[in-house]
Formats: structure tokens, sequence, C-alpha cells
């Protein structure tokens, strides 16, 4: 298999899963693009297919996608969720029948935390700046619980070294303003394994999202692990974490989300010890356990990959 060879971020991780647990024989047969369209060459003789995980109004992949004389390039457009696309063929007309979803998936899960009423309620946030800090940090100057504490790992470093010296300035601001809240612990970047490590300690997944995720990996990480989420009904959110966190519609008015989110954080910091919310939480990892482990995915990437290549090659003998 060809693949681009410096994926970022939750693509990376994927990328490297995908090669560990499917048949790499298989994955020989074909060349994997992820999400931006003819970065790496089409290969002449391999099936391509497109590895989709950005949203459809990113700016560099509307023209492609727009020129429809593109989209016969591809043998398959592999998509992270039905959200992500329902929007991109609505948006470009892509060819329903090119189009199927493989969702993300995760190696392995944290242990579930144990809560007990009096507890310290420590809330994790584990996404870029951009999508949600802002609104989060305006929420936890509005809550006054002296139990609840928030711990952000957040940063440009995700991307590499030079994304964030081009970018991370943007956000300086946003660390000093965590780093100055007396409930808030700025920790900055972390490698995935060292978040994973420590995601037994937390007890609620804070993310007031406000960028339109297609999928969302930190989700999917810490619900998986026992984690209550506390998440905005935003992109494909819903879909990702279905119907086991608590919603908070999501609003453009930056304020009063950060005003709702603070009272959604407070509500459901007082029935964490409950039994209730105790039995929903061990559900809730056996349905992630269940959905979202690569030891399930890797069956559906090699029964779409092995399914195609013999599609492929039948309809080349004919």
């Amino acid at each position: 298999m060809t693949i681009n060879p410096t994926p970022k971020g939750g693509t990376e991780l994927q990328l490297e899963y995908l090669t560990q647990y499917v048949d790499l024989q298989l994955l020989s047969k074909v060349q994997i693009t992820t999400s931006v369209p003819e970065k790496i060459p089409l290969h002449s003789s391999k099936m391509n297919i497109l590895w989709q995980k950005n949203s459809y109004d990113q700016p560099n992949l509307a023209p492609w996608f727009k020129d429809k004389s593109n989209h016969n390039k591809y043998d398959w457009y592999v998509f992270n969720s039905h959200w992500c696309a329902e929007k991109f063929r609505m948006a470009f007309e892509l060819p329903p029948e090119k189009c199927v979803v493989i969702k993300n998936a995760i190696e392995k899960f944290a242990d579930k935390p144990i809560h007990k009423n009096g507890d310290k309620i420590k809330l994790i946030y584990t996404s870029t700046p951009w999508r949600g800090l802002s609104v989060l940090l305006g929420a936890m100057q509005l809550i006054k619980d002296p139990l609840i504490e928030l711990d952000v790992y957040s940063s440009t470093q995700i991307y590499g070294d030079a994304f964030k010296n081009a970018n991370d300035d943007s956000y300086q601001a946003l660390y000093e303003q965590a780093k100055k809240l007396p409930n808030v612990n700025y920790i900055g970047y972390a490698s995935n394994e060292k978040i994973m490590k420590k995601m037994g300690e937390y007890k609620i997944f804070a993310y007031p999202n406000i960028w339109e995720e297609t999928s969302c990996m930190s989700a999917i990480e810490a619900l998986g692990s026992g984690l209550h989420g506390i998440v905005t009904n935003y992109g494909a959110l819903f879909e990702t974490c279905s119907e086991w966190p608590t919603y908070v519609q999501y609003d453009r008015d930056y304020k009063n989300l950060a005003r709702c989110f603070a009272y959604a954080i407070e509500g459901i910091a007082s029935q964490l010890h409950s039994v209730g919310m105790q039995k929903l939480l061990n559900s809730q990892v056996s349905f992630y356990k269940k959905f979202y482990s690569w030891e399930n995915r890797k069956n559906e990437w090699t029964n779409f990959l092995q399914g195609a290549y013999d599609s492929k090659s039948r309809t080349n003998l004919v």
C-alpha cells in the first residue's frame, strides 16, 4: 500500500492502526490517500482510495470536488462518518456507489474511573484550541464548585513544528487565560499515548465544540474509557457519541454557550456518584469496546478491501 508519508493527528493514528491490523499483502494492492485528493499521484495499476476525514467546507478541497470530472479518478471514497459522507455527497454530488463509511476506532481504552461522592471532579479537554477551548474557559469562570477542575491538553503542536511555529502565537492569549484560572490546569501538548495513560484520572470529557467534527477521536477515546461526555450537538458528534453524553445545544452566541455549558457541568457533577450514572457509564464502555475497537474494525476494512479488489479484478477481465 502506498500512503501519504506525513499524515497528521488522528489521521496518523488511524493509518498506523490500519497497517497493524489489516493484512499487509491486501494493503499492498491499493493506494490510500488521506483527505486531500491527489496529494500523492494516482497509481496506474492499483485501486485508488481517498480516505476522507476532513470536512466538506475546507477551502483546499472544494475546487477539486466541484469539478465533477475528478470524481472517477478514485475507485472509492471512504468516509469516517455518515455525516461526513452525506455532506460531501450533497455538496459535490459524489456518486453514491463510490462512497462507503468505515468509522474510526481505538486500539486500547483506559480503565473506567470510579467516582465516589465528595471526590474531586476532574474534567479533560483534548482538542486543538480553536475547537471550543475559549467557550470552555468561559464556562469554568462561571463554575463555583471547588471540587470541579479542568485539565487542558491543547496545542497546535499535534500538527508538527512547522504548523506550530506558524500558528501557535495566535492562541497564546488563550493559553495564558487558562493558566491564570484557579480551577484550570493548562498542560499543553501531550502525546496520545500519554493522554490515554492519564485518562482514568478524569470523570468528564468536556467539549463545547464550535468546529464541525467529521468524527472526533478524542470523544471515542474518552467515552470508551468511561468518562461522561458533555458536548455540543454539532457536526458528527451526535453520530460518534450516540445517546451517551449530555448534549448542549450549539449556539453561535459563545457567551450563552459558555453559560449553558457551565450549567451542564455542575448538573452532571452532582450526579456522577449515583448508581444510575455508574450503570450508564458501564453500558457506555461496553458499547464503545464493541463498536469502536480495531479488533472489530479490521474486519470491516478487510471485507471492504478484499471485496473491492475482487470486484475490480473481475471487471478488468471482462
